[in-house]
């Protein structure tokens, strides 16, 4: 009874920690502390049923029961009795929050807000884990098939996630199941009485069991593994993102928008690899009734923090539902018109954003998995991604006149998205001097954001170079406000942050320019025409554009009536309607000036003012990496011919060179007299014997080491070499050569050794197939034997070499020490 008390604690404590991935979910820890109450409460309840003897369907009863009475405590409803006694109206809440916790699974992206119907799923969910694991662990011993429960709730963050869920959840889990099988075990291991280890000796109390032993270093093992290997396969995916972000250079890999998981993702970094590849990719192919459209776009960043702007979590409803209808805030000075456009997503765009315009009313081709955030004007997805995707919307272009824009009242302080989207990390009073004579004077937020607009501006200095100055200040937009030399994505931050400090509420958008290569109604958009820009919000109109890079570093850039290009020279007369600039025109063209040739177009988006780094050409690195698997698939070979040529270089006669007395020529010198050397006689015959074992292994052909030489030489005539009288004799001679080294007092002498190993090695390839031939020549099996061999004896060296000295340590261990008082 106290072991399945034992397991039952074990159980409890291991459905805890295999409920660990949940933390990639949830934002807060609240989850967690609510699934342990529920889970003690099912594993005391359980521990009581089996004290009192009860059946096992009297245990899964009084768990589930223990279960109603821990949900009922921790989401009331109000209509308790004692408050943990359910009422019926305590089961309507239970029901409204299933309800509940399905909306709130695709209105959210993770992580997700501590809401009560997405935490009382969750309990509920590992709570009858937990009941499983008990019934299958302790009830009916079987604790292997707890990990089907476990498995389930590691399958809900596998589900989510686009990309894979983190590794340390899933060895946290593991080491939970681990536990829970090693428990069981340990308790089955000891109604056996006494424990010993292979050679017969006794094992004390203290020490621990071989098997346990092996156990656990083959579970350790299986589950680093099992972590180490999935990341160090490389993925398949190639997506927008796959191999960018983390830094300015575009040199990092982070996806953006995948798996929903937005909010973390540094967009800037992203686009900055993109656009930096050398090889132009089409991306999207979207077709519009629109003339003249505007950026399309997928993403925003509207949380400023110390590092830069970042993305917040989106959240909406299904996207193929009725979105929101943007005409309710047309007034006078507002235009509005309704197009169509359909987009189609090429294989080389993988993320969880779909590219739409900004004002999207009704969408096609599109699953509930899609969601609209009206807040942010994107279409996202927590489960699927954009690859290879073809959908149409309608949506409703707004354009502006100046006057429109003046006419808009200022947000008041207290408006949400004034005190969300005016916030900055802290003031800098170089920002805060140079918006405070900026906006001097100005009488509407549309004349201070104007006058922002119109500060980065080649009159002022600004112009957009493909190399910048570095600053010296630590702070990224006072560089770039000194050096005045930058990319868009430093144009767009720079004029948010500044409209930011003037109280306005601004961001930045992420999507698409005008594509410059068309076929009637449809634009070919490319890596080249990411962009950022700012949008401004004006109170009774919405959010609106304003895109303060230089129109000629951007192709396919468009400028509108309400923020029209800084750096154009004055019109002759006065324009109207809502763009100024085709979008088709030439994107090099640019205003008048010396320097104007010199300007490149947007080749590169960096982060915090640094300079895009030009991507190396990949063929240099994938030659390297050939060159370097060519190598190490010739090193058996190069070790076969090295152990080759040596052992050619002994077989000859082995001669020495002695004097004799006896014999003496008229001058008187000795006489040098040549005769056999019998060490190296026998060297010789040895190493002739070694080759032609490995040239045996090489062809396939069985060695027998139990064997004497005759023997062997006899089996390779009888099996092998019947039709060849030439490598008959020369395995003979060999192995009478090795025989005479073995046991004769004189070995052979003055047999040529090196001409009968070319025979017998020539005869075995005539009979081998090409593949064996193959293999011998380029992965010889005799080598690789050699290695595998010896790796053995090295971890068995090894094994007991770490043997002896766990053994030493142990006689210091604290369990042995009492083990030895309670038996004195």
């Amino acid at each position: 009874m106290i072991a399945s008390r034992n397991i039952g604690a074990v159980a409890a404590a291991a459905t805890l920690l295999a409920a660990a991935p949940l933390s990639a979910i949830f934002q807060s820890w609240t989850w967690l502390i609510q699934s342990a109450i529920a889970v003690a409460v099912v594993a005391g309840v359980a521990a009581l049923t089996r004290l009192v003897r009860a059946p096992l369907w009297g245990q899964v009863l009084g768990m589930l029961a223990a279960l109603t009475l821990a949900l009922t405590w921790l989401f009331p409803s109000g209509g308790e009795l004692f408050a943990v006694l359910p009422t019926p109206t305590t089961f309507g809440h239970f029901a409204d929050l299933l309800g509940g916790s399905m909306q709130d699974m695709r209105s959210y992206g993770v992580e997700v807000p501590d809401t009560d119907p997405l935490l009382f799923i969750t309990v509920l969910g590992v709570g009858g884990v937990a009941v499983l694991v008990d019934v299958l662990a302790v009830g009916m011993r079987r604790p292997a098939l707890a990990g089907l429960p476990m498995l389930a709730i590691y399958s809900v963050p596998v589900a989510v996630y686009v990309d894979s869920v983190p590794a340390l959840p899933f060895v946290i889990g593991a080491a939970g199941y681990l536990w829970l099988l090693v428990s069981d075990n340990v308790d089955r291991v000891r109604r056996f009485g006494r424990r010993f280890t292979g050679d017969g000796r006794d094992v004390d109390v203290w020490e621990a069991s071989p098997l346990a032993s092996a156990g656990r270093r083959l579970a350790v093992v299986g589950v680093v593994v099992a972590v180490a290997l999935p990341l160090a396969v490389p993925g398949m995916t190639g997506g927008l993102l796959d191999s960018l972000g983390g830094s300015g250079n575009g040199s990092g890999n982070g996806r953006a928008g995948s798996g929903g998981s937005t909010g973390r993702i540094d967009l800037f970094a992203s686009l900055a690899g993109q656009l930096n590849q050398s090889e132009v990719a089409d991306l999207v192919k979207v077709t519009t009734s629109e003339p003249n459209p505007f950026y399309l776009r997928y993403a925003v960043a509207d949380e400023l923090r110390p590092t830069g702007f970042q993305a917040r979590n989106p959240s909406g409803r299904p996207a193929n539902r009725d979105l929101p209808d943007p005409t309710e805030r047309a007034g006078r000075g507002v235009q509005q018109t309704s197009y169509r456009a359909t987009v189609e997503v090429t294989k080389s765009l993988n993320m969880s954003l779909m590219p739409v315009y900004a004002e999207p009313v009704r969408t096609e081709d599109l699953n509930s998995n899609w969601l609209y955030d009206p807040n942010q004007q994107v279409v996202f997805s927590n489960r699927e991604n954009s690859r290879g995707r073809k959908y149409s919307f309608d949506y409703i272009r707004s354009t502006y006149t100046p006057a429109a824009l003046r006419a808009a009242q200022p947000l008041a302080a207290d408006h949400p998205v004034r005190r969300q989207l005016t916030a900055t990390p802290g003031p800098v009073p170089e920002v805060e001097e140079l918006v405070k004579g900026l906006i001097q004077g100005k009488r509407t937020d549309y004349d201070r954001v104007l006058s922002i607009y119109q500060h980065f501006s080649s009159d002022n200095g600004f112009s957009y170079r493909l190399s910048t100055e570095s600053g010296s200040s630590g702070q990224d937009i006072v560089d770039f406000l000194t050096n005045k030399v930058g990319y868009c994505q430093q144009y767009a931050a720079a004029m948010a942050w500044l409209v930011r400090s003037a109280g306005i509420p601004a961001r930045v958008a992420f999507g698409f320019t005008n594509g410059s290569k068309r076929d009637g109604e449809t634009y070919t958009l490319t890596n080249l025409n990411l962009h950022a820009w700012t949008e401004v919000y004006f109170g009774g109109i919405g959010w609106v554009p304003f895109d303060a890079t230089p129109a000629y570093g951007v192709p396919g850039s468009t400028r509108s009536a309400w923020a029209p290009d800084t750096d154009a020279p004055e019109p002759s007369a006065p324009q109207s309607g809502a763009t100024d600039t085709p979008t088709d025109a030439d994107p090099s063209a640019g205003p008048a000036g010396p320097d104007n040739a010199d300007r490149d177009t947007d080749s590169g988006l960096s982060l915090a003012g640094e300079e895009p780094a030009e991507q190396a050409p990949v063929w240099p690195w994938w030659a390297a990496g050939l060159l370097a698997l060519m190598a190490l698939l010739a090193v058996p070979a190069l070790r076969r011919m090295a152990l080759r040529r040596r052992r050619g270089a002994r077989a000859g006669a082995a001669v020495t060179a002695t004097t004799s007395g006896e014999v003496q020529p008229a001058d008187g010198a000795p006489v040098v007299v040549v005769g056999p050397d019998a060490n190296r006689a026998r060297a010789d015959a040895h190493a002739a014997w070694a080759e032609l074992l490995d040239t045996m292994v090489d062809f396939k052909v069985l060695v027998d080491r139990t064997e004497t030489p005759r023997a062997t030489a006899d089996r390779l005539i009888r099996d092998t070499l019947t039709a060849d009288s030439a490598a008959v004799g020369a395995a003979r001679l060999l192995g009478r050569a090795e025989e005479r080294a073995r046991y004769a007092r004189d070995p052979l002498t003055g047999e040529p050794l090196l001409p009968a190993l070319r025979a017998v090695r020539g005869a075995l390839a005539t009979r081998a197939d090409r593949r064996t031939r193959l293999l011998a020549a380029v992965l010889p099996p005799s080598v690789l034997l050699r290695w595998r061999v010896g790796m053995a004896d090295t971890s068995g060296r090894l094994v007991a070499l770490t043997g002896r000295a766990r053994y030493r340590l142990l006689r210091w261990s604290p369990r042995r020490i009492l083990a030895d008082r309670a038996a004195r």
